[in-house]
């Protein structure tokens, strides 16, 4: 019985970190770009105080890595976000049997692990205006971010994930 419940901490610990898939344009020489601006017209999917907390977070990161805000950017960041549903179909059954004496019997329960979960899907767009609105970076990032929580919980998640999806701009050059 030990090791079933270890299972399903093990689980619980692993359903609930947030993943980050990049994706880019092989030929862009990123050492190009060191302005940037958000589009004006930018759908978030998020409140407005929540938009300006990511934006927020988003210049702080930038920062550091050397980029700076600017009117006349070298590139647009676009942002969007929706929630997702995810449908948890994992069980685990349980079966009992016996026999004899010319009868056959059984028992079967099956037990959910865990039931669906909301998540938010953002995703972060690199985009060169100069080159005809080519895309040149994203990040897709799906986190267990509660827009309904604390003001203090949304803001450092919101933090934390910023970190987790600059961790792979720019992209690291493969031969």
């Amino acid at each position: 019985m030990k090791a079933f419940t270890y299972i399903l901490i093990a689980l619980a610990f692993t359903s609930c970190g947030t993943v980050v898939n990049y994706d880019y344009e092989t030929s862009t020489d990123f050492t190009l770009y060191k302005t940037y601006n958000y589009f004006d017209d930018m759908k978030t999917g998020l409140s407005q105080f929540d938009s300006i907390r990511l934006i927020d977070a988003i210049d702080v990161k930038l920062s550091t890595m050397g980029l700076t805000r600017s009117d006349n950017p070298d590139f647009f960041i676009d942002i969007q976000s929706q929630d997702i549903l995810n449908q948890n179909n994992s069980n685990i059954g349980i079966g009992a049997g016996g026999g004899g004496g010319g009868g056959f019997g059984g028992v079967s329960v099956g037990l959910p692990l865990g039931s669906n979960q909301n998540t938010r899907e953002i995703v972060i767009d690199f985009v060169d205006k100069k080159q005809n609105e080519r895309l040149f970076w994203q990040a897709v990032s799906e986190s267990n971010y509660k827009t309904n929580g604390s003001v203090k919980n949304r803001e450092t998640t919101l933090i934390k994930l910023v970190e987790k999806i600059f961790a792979g701009y720019p992209p690291k050059k493969t031969n």
